[in-house]
């Protein structure tokens, strides 16, 4: 993801149409440049102003604006992008794009783009069931269109059926892969671990850190994304699952280390994006620790070292690609360096968590990159969608290193 992509957006006019601000605010955080043009009937649903905030950009709605600075507008748009996307897309623009109609400006620029076309149908049941949308669809897709969804479920006119608008997870994956189609990891099989852990001192308190999942659940989208078999062995987080990832839920160390060496068998690649606890408590107790009526008391906890994953996976290695993260405060090159070394890495992701835009529970990541063969390579600040693809080059061309030897 080195170089800069444009989407241009297309919203149509139906009820699915603020969904389109969910997608737009996910492509930018990828730093996926946006151009949003809306039908008139979309503005019935959602304002353009909202959707120029979100993209940063001006909202095209009107062929015959006079709003531009020079070009004919639905043709330089249609020029811009890099994957042109008609999320929702109504049976009315279908049907134009089916016949060769462009009376409007997202038509006419659907028509005059040369990029990848993807469209997200939204409507009802019956609509979408008939033979004339049925036709109209096969039209579009014999072209060459992507068509991801419709889902079936209840419908907001209370139908239930095939016509709900696909979630924005799987009209986000279709992009990227439109997007970034190289499927360079095409059969790779990749176990990621991610987020924190929790060590329990009673059935109600436990032991955890400030991991929010965020850069390891980047990871596991960025392979599925470039066409790898991805395994997620997940501690608890407050982010959706991946579509298309296999996810194994975990709480303690112990559960990610058995998951870990169990995947680690048949996996290609593994990244050690997980922040398991060092520590676990020697004794858990049966009932709630109560409180001391003694103000001035304090309490001793005895902990005993959890096993250490990332050098357990390091000892069965072999020919397999291990990747560890490191997430230090001081002494940063000295401490990865030192990791990777005792763990038996061949790469490891290094972030001074005190650093702003790095670190934990955050959209960004600043990290530096250092490999077995004395690779260095910095990144950053860069949003964490974009750190898990530099991440995957560097992964993947050790992994064609190896193969290699």
């Amino acid at each position: 993801m080195t170089q800069p992509k444009t989407v241009v957006l297309g919203i149509c006019g139906g009820i699915a149409a603020y969904k389109a601000c969910e997608l737009a605010s996910r492509l930018r955080k990828k730093s996926i440049d946006v151009y949003p043009i809306m039908t008139k009937s979309a503005t019935s649903f959602i304002t353009p102003l909202t959707l120029q905030t979100i993209c940063a950009r001006p909202v095209a709605v009107n062929l015959f604006s006079t709003d531009f600075n020079y070009d004919v507008e639905h043709i330089s748009l249609a020029r811009k992008a890099d994957v042109f996307a008609v999320v929702p897309a109504t049976a009315n623009v279908i049907g134009k794009m089916a016949n060769g109609i462009a009376d409007d400006m997202l038509t006419t620029t659907v028509m005059a783009t040369k990029a990848p076309i993807l469209i997200a149908p939204a409507m009802n049941t019956v609509m979408y069931e008939s033979e004339a949308m049925q036709k109209n669809l096969s039209i579009i897709e014999k072209r060459g269109c992507t068509i991801v969804g419709p889902d079936s479920g209840l419908l907001v006119c209370g139908e239930t059926g095939k016509g709900r608008l696909a979630s924005i997870d799987d009209i986000e994956s279709s992009i990227m892969k439109l997007l970034f189609n190289e499927q360079d990891l095409k059969g790779v099989k990749i176990m990621v671990t991610a987020g924190p852990t929790r060590e329990f001192l009673d059935p109600v308190r436990y032991i955890t850190n400030r991991s929010s999942g965020r850069m390891g659940y980047a990871i596991a989208k960025a392979a599925r994304d470039r066409g790898a078999k991805v395994t997620l062995i997940s501690g608890p987080v407050n982010i959706d699952a991946p579509s298309g990832v296999e996810v194994i839920p975990v709480v303690s160390t112990n559960d990610m280390l058995k998951a870990a060496i169990k995947c680690f068998e048949n996996c290609d690649i593994a990244i050690k994006a997980a922040a398991p606890a060092d520590y676990a408590p020697k004794e858990i107790s049966k009932q709630k620790i109560k409180k001391s009526d003694d103000d001035s008391s304090c309490m001793s906890l005895d902990l005993i070292e959890n096993i250490d994953i990332a050098k357990e996976l390091g000892k069965r290695k072999g020919n397999r690609v291990l990747v560890g993260f490191a997430a230090e405060t001081q002494f940063l090159e000295d401490a990865a360096l030192k990791k990777l070394k005792s763990k038996n890495l061949d790469m490891i992701v290094a972030n001074d968590v005190t650093k702003e835009g790095a670190g934990f529970d955050t959209l960004t990541n600043i990290v530096t990159m250092f490999t077995k063969t004395g690779v260095r390579q910095d990144a950053g600040p860069k949003p964490k969608e974009e750190i898990a693809h530099l991440i995957l080059d560097l992964a993947n061309q050790i992994l064609g290193d190896k193969q290699e030897h």
